[in-house]
């Protein structure tokens, strides 16, 4: 039997109001509360370790996180998340490492139905997004369902993100367009 979280998680359509589901939105709240009132990196760090499906070693996260379940997001070693990340995860939301986040920025998997009936009955999916390694994202921007970005991508400010994009280049605007390629041919990983 596939339960609700599992259907939610594969992108298929799923009941929002499902019991577990709710409880784990609720445990979420309670601590963010607290992960977003404590002033100590490690111990804030620490309690995000415990939500989230995975992460590097070595990660930061600035206040004012918000999510919905934890459970998939996976972040990579060498993260860096500023202030005001939202991370909107009924699907899994994957970054490589070397990633570091601007303020305000938000990354979305839910999807809701153009037709309205569906929407009032409550029909909700998602699709994934994954992030490469050695991305670096400016303030303010927004990362919609089922967007994949390669390695070494830089999204200017204030950018909206409605496709994928490859690797070694710079994107921004409204909607995101590749504005530069990068030459990282000498790129030494840490």
């Amino acid at each position: 039997m596939t339960t609700e979280r599992e259907k939610m998680t594969a992108g298929e359509a799923f009941n929002q109001f499902d019991h577990e589901l709710i409880n784990r939105r609720i445990l979420v709240r309670k601590m963010l509360q607290k992960i977003n009132n404590t002033p100590d990196n490690e111990e804030r760090n620490a309690m995000i370790k415990g939500l989230f499906a995975e992460t590097g070693d070595e990660f930061f996260m600035e206040t004012d996180l918000q999510f919905d379940y934890g459970f998939n997001v996976h972040i990579g070693n060498n993260f860096f998340g500023n202030y005001h990340l939202t991370l909107l995860d009924s699907c899994p939301i994957r970054f490589g490492k070397n990633c570091y986040i601007g303020p305000n920025c938000s990354l979305y998997t839910n999807i809701h139905p153009l037709n309205a009936q569906e929407r009032i009955n409550d029909v909700e999916l998602g699709a994934p997004i994954t992030i490469g390694d050695n991305a670096w994202f400016g303030g303010g921007v927004t990362i919609l369902p089922g967007v994949t970005l390669g390695n070494n991508v830089v999204v200017g400010a204030g950018s909206v993100v409605t496709k994928s994009f490859g690797d070694d280049v710079v994107i921004a605007g409204n909607p995101a367009q590749v504005i530069k390629q990068i030459d990282n041919s000498n790129l030494q990983e840490k």
